[in-house]
């Protein structure tokens, strides 16, 4: 009995022992599993938490913003290219003979000054800017005179397709009217929006062609409501006619502001002019006197500075006038 007795206890010390041993890791693999999973929580938790605060009305006001800002960057890289200047003008996009006539321009007048008889280097920097300079300038004028007239009827062609709508017409026979009774260019554009349409073009696609020939913010936001309402439905003669008040008053917004910048703008007008002016009287009245500013090299070196210093305080002027809205 004894013996059996001593057996077990024996049998019972060796088990715990292996136990011990040889299972004690089971406890603490388990017990890091359990960490582990606590841990992974925790982590899921904190994504979870990351996704929600990602999906916050602030966070997701600031991508849009982030997004349209992009956006407009590129579009703004991309119309001050020739080929878009050149179709915001009404002259098509034929780059190619642009620069041809620009290089016409500027040899001519580099020949003109040496038959004259002036300095090859001033020849050179007047066939330079004639070449370069003047038919971009003449370039931009035109395509800003034909975006301010378009911009100026967008308004009326808006409240045209209100009215068509109301009364039961489509939205490509509003196009059609405003292509007929609307003044150029807004109705040379409109026509020839319809006829992209009519050849089966989406409208949504025709009114990006239109935007790259015209690129003007008021017909991004009638592409923005015409796309929408293609997509989504509801009432197109109510979000046209807020757009139309909405123009309107962008419209009187910057009358406003160009009635209360006016001063400013004569400002740096009389200040920029009046050097070349006073300079110009001068050598009429005066050659002798002012002779040596133009055959001294002494003299160059002034004009150049002055040149230099002119333009600079035009450039600061213009960013100090140049409102945008």
């Amino acid at each position: 009995m004894l013996f059996l007795l001593a057996g077990v206890l024996g049998f019972v010390t060796i088990a715990g022992l292996g136990f011990v041993f040889a299972g004690g890791d089971g406890g603490s693999t388990k017990t890091v599993k359990r960490a582990q999973l606590i841990a992974g929580g925790d982590r899921q938790a904190v994504a979870a938490r990351a996704k929600a605060n990602a999906n916050t009305p602030d966070v997701r006001r600031k991508q849009i913003l982030k997004t349209l800002k992009e956006q407009d960057q590129q579009k703004k890289k991309a119309s001050l290219t020739i080929a878009a200047r050149l179709r915001a003008a009404g002259l098509g996009d034929n780059t190619r003979m642009f620069w041809i006539v620009s290089g016409g321009i500027g040899l001519a007048v580099g020949l003109v000054l040496l038959v004259l008889r002036q300095m090859p280097l001033i020849a050179l920097g007047a066939a330079f800017a004639a070449g370069v300079g003047l038919p971009r300038w003449v370039v931009g004028m035109l395509a800003k005179a034909r975006t301010k007239k378009f911009t100026e009827a967008f308004s009326d062609a808006i409240d045209i397709i209100v009215r068509g709508i109301k009364s039961g017409l489509p939205v490509h026979d509003c196009l059609k009217i405003i292509g007929k009774e609307c003044p150029e260019p807004l109705a040379g554009e409109f026509r020839m929006l319809t006829e992209n349409v009519g050849m089966g073009m989406s409208m949504e696609q025709a009114l990006e062609r239109m935007y790259e020939r015209m690129p003007t913010s008021e017909l991004r936001f009638f592409t923005i409501v015409l796309s929408i309402q293609a997509k989504t439905g509801g009432n197109l003669a109510e979000a046209l006619g807020n757009l139309s008040v909405v123009l309107r008053a962008r419209k009187l917004m910057a009358e406003k502001i160009k009635a209360l910048s006016a001063e400013a703008v004569a400002s740096a007008v009389i200040i920029g002019s009046l050097p070349p002016a006073v300079v110009a009287l001068i050598t009429i009245t005066a050659p002798t006197y002012m002779a040596p500013m133009f055959t001294d090299p002494r003299g160059h070196l002034m004009l150049l500075a002055g040149g230099f210093w002119m333009s600079t305080g035009i450039f600061v002027m213009r960013k100090m006038i140049n409102f945008k809205f």
